[in-house]
């Protein structure tokens, strides 16, 4: 709609009907508005309009109706929520209209969802007050309604408990902290003492600020895992007579909460102390990634499972957050936990925060629980944003704000009447590699705006990646003049690898935004395109570099190594399709003469299977004589990616014949720290067809992250010589 009204605009200035073009803009706001008209051309100044406001409690909850008319300004709003996001839609009038005019205009606005939200991991690296409030104001401006405060892990306590006061001098400090990636080994370490907490009194004036912006803040007190820092400085409360200390990497530990009436006893005091400071229904208690080694060692959590008859550890698991439940519901409060505390029986009255996944939402909107769609694939803000090589370093993934923009928070698999119970999403920032408040600026900034777009339209409601990339730009330019740090990726090119109907190969290049000119430079030519979507065949090993400009700006160049091999291009057919989390090109991903980045498995060139070998039959176009067959996989226990448990090399020289196993091997040893490289040297003649079985790692075992879950097995180029 925005598109065809300023279609009108332009052309009524053009037969004389208005004064300047330059004048008129339509305004680029984000969220956009569900409803957005032009009453007339007629150009009013903002800045000198008095706003007449007013409550109408028949309205929808939380909407607004904003007019500009005959130079006068009125807001109707259902609510004093409603009021606020009435004003920050002035707000961002006056930022993106050229000298504060636009035309008279009405808009009706509501949200889709009841909760959008945003995450702040403050406990793996600690911001200042005055930053806290700075991203709290920037929530609102794209009208988030929740502020979700993660206040406590293994590496450091990060809020005043009065009544224990070693979580202030023990648990909110580490005694080092680890450089550089989790996955590079050997660890190294700083040596550098870290930390710090947020005293009542700050977290009192962080809420009241997030409150005059229309926002509830969420604090997350983490239960039962996620808990060495506590046991620092109370190891009582935990199952092991061992000295603990609060940890100085990242990951997932063994320590947990021993579920004893000391530490229930504890856990009611934080409580106690935390209701007094939120006025939030809502308190997250955590529930994710607690191993249960520590709990089957204990001689006390076997007589408890026993006693209370449980079926297992994980069942103690449900009692224990059930018991807290219990507790907070009596302070008038709800928990929301991570979709682990599906686990062994959901608590009563628990909202569940489905992170690995949606199926975890699905299960629990089922069976009747609310539910808030956070999942990686789309919501986790910490995974690297582009693939350039220049990016700064990330825990892992790749999350484009595209993929942000055209994520649906409801499944497209589940059943209409229980839509109701996906109450919205989330977006998370886990800080482990943001040491700074400038970094968590870089890697949350542009993807929020996008996900603010997804929370408030709602998945049918949303406009074309394009038109929101349009307006994104505005919002780009005013936060750069305001000093933020912002992402903006937005003359990167987009590319694909395709196949067409003979095999042959090509890069297909795509602009994010219109009229740019791109300069190819290839192993065969260079040359300068003025078409924003290209195709161009892949042909020769080498560099392939594409690089967007537009007027003096120019984008960071899209660089494509090739290296050309007897299999690339053949026909591939796989047993199990990769995970939809991390489709790549599907199968053409491993036959396209392109490998995948070697320090991170982000992009298309990496395939990730879950629960499932990767299985591949390639076809070669003709039978040829081989030397060997090169398998590479992903290498990162902290991200739950490991190498091949086995993997099986078969050949045939035709239909005909049944495949002949060559190799069979399960003695793999990792090189070059995050990548497994398996060269099998097989000298081969006549060879028609291959077939690669790698079977994945398995399951997890206790002590390690993701514990209990099936390990992801990542896969790029196959590469045969």
């Amino acid at each position: 709609m925005r598109n065809q009204l300023l279609i009108i605009i332009i052309f009524s200035l053009v037969i004389g009907s208005c004064g300047n073009v330059e004048e008129i803009v339509l305004p680029s706001l984000v969220p956009e508005p569900i409803s957005y008209e032009m009453i007339t051309q007629e150009l009013i100044d903002i800045n000198l309009l008095e706003f007449n406001e007013s409550i109408n409690a028949e309205l929808k909850d939380n909407s607004y109706q904003l007019t500009i008319l005959n130079k006068e300004g009125s807001i109707v709003a259902a609510d004093s929520i409603g009021l606020i996001y009435a004003h920050q839609t002035l707000r961002q009038l006056k930022d993106y209209c050229r000298n504060g005019k636009v035309p008279e205009l009405r808009i009706s606005d509501h949200p889709s969802f009841r909760y959008r939200g945003m995450h702040l991991d403050v406990a793996r690296h600690m911001y200042d007050v005055a930053d806290v409030k700075k991203y709290i104001d920037l929530l609102a401006y794209y009208k988030f309604n929740y502020f979700h405060w993660h206040l406590t892990e293994d590496q450091g306590w990060r809020i005043e408990i009065k009544k224990y006061p070693k979580l202030q001098s023990i648990a909110a400090f580490r005694d080092s902290t680890l450089i550089g990636h989790y996955s590079d080994m050997p660890h190294q370490f700083d040596g550098k003492k870290y930390g710090g907490y947020y005293t009542q009194e700050e977290v009192k004036e962080i809420v009241k600020h997030a409150q005059s912006k229309g926002i509830t803040v969420i604090p997350e007190i983490e239960m039962p895992g996620h808990s060495l820092a506590a046991l620092a400085a109370y190891p009582e409360l935990g199952c092991e007579d061992i000295e603990y200390h609060t940890a100085t990497k990242w990951g997932v530990f063994p320590e947990i909460y021993c579920p004893t009436e000391k530490t229930f006893s504890f856990l009611e005091d934080v409580i106690d102390e935390v209701v007094s400071l939120f006025p939030s229904k809502y308190i997250h208690i955590g529930g994710d990634e607690a191993p249960k080694d520590a709990w089957k060692k204990s001689k006390f959590c076997q007589e408890l499972i026993s006693s209370k008859n449980l079926k297992d550890e994980h069942g103690l698991q449900s009692y224990f957050i059930g018991r807290m439940e219990k507790y907070i519901n009596g302070k008038g409060k709800q928990i929301i936990g991570w979709d682990e505390i599906l686990e062994g029986g959901l608590a009563e009255n628990a909202t569940v925060m489905s992170w690995r996944g949606v199926e975890g939402g699905i299960e629990a909107a089922k069976a009747g629980h609310d539910v808030i769609m956070t999942p990686t694939s789309n919501c986790y803000f910490d995974y690297y944003q582009s693939v350039d090589d220049n990016e700064p370093l990330a825990i892992g993934g790749y999350l484009p704000m595209r993929k942000v923009y055209e994520w649906n928070p409801i499944p497209d698999n589940l059943e209409k009447d229980k839509h109701k119970f996906i109450l919205g999403g989330q977006g998370n920032v886990w800080t482990e590699y943001m040491p700074t408040f400038d970094q968590v600026e870089y890697m949350a900034y542009s993807r929020l705006i996008a996900l603010s777009e997804t929370l408030w339209r709602g998945g049918s409601n949303k406009l074309e990646y394009s038109d929101f990339l349009e307006r994104y730009i505005d919002h780009v330019k005013h936060w750069e003049s305001e000093g933020v740090n912002i992402a903006n990726h937005t003359l990167d090119l987009k590319h694909s690898i395709e196949k067409d109907e003979i095999g042959k190969l090509y890069i297909k290049i795509e602009d994010n935004i219109p009229n740019t000119t791109i300069k190819v430079a290839s192993p065969m030519e260079s040359r300068l395109l003025d078409d924003g979507e290209m195709r161009y065949e892949i042909d020769e090993t080498g560099k392939y570099s594409f690089i967007a400009s537009k007027g003096e700006r120019v984008g960071r160049p899209c660089i494509i190594e090739v290296e050309k091999h007897k299999a690339m291009g053949c026909k591939i057919s796989l047993q199990h399709e990769p995970n939809k989390a991390y489709p790549g090109y599907g199968a053409l991903s491993l036959i396209n003469g392109v490998s995948g980045p070697q320090d991170k498995y982000s992009g298309n060139e990496w395939l990730g299977f879950s629960g499932v070998p990767l299985d591949a039959t390639m076809k070669l176009d003709s039978t040829i004589d081989i030397k060997s067959v090169q398998l590479t996989a992903f290498n990162s226990p902290g991200q739950w990616i490991y190498p091949p448990k086995s993997v099986e090399l078969w050949i045939r020289s035709n239909e005909k014949e049944d495949f002949a196993k060559v190799i069979f091997n399960d003695k793999l040893d990792v090189v070059k720290n995050k990548i497994y490289t398996q060269n099998f040297v097989i000298d081969k003649k006549d060879v028609r067809e291959i077939r690669i079985l790698a079977q994945d790692h398995g399951v997890i075992a206790e002590g390690n992250q993701g514990a209990g879950n099936r390990a992801w097995l990542f896969i790029d180029e196959i590469v045969v010589k």
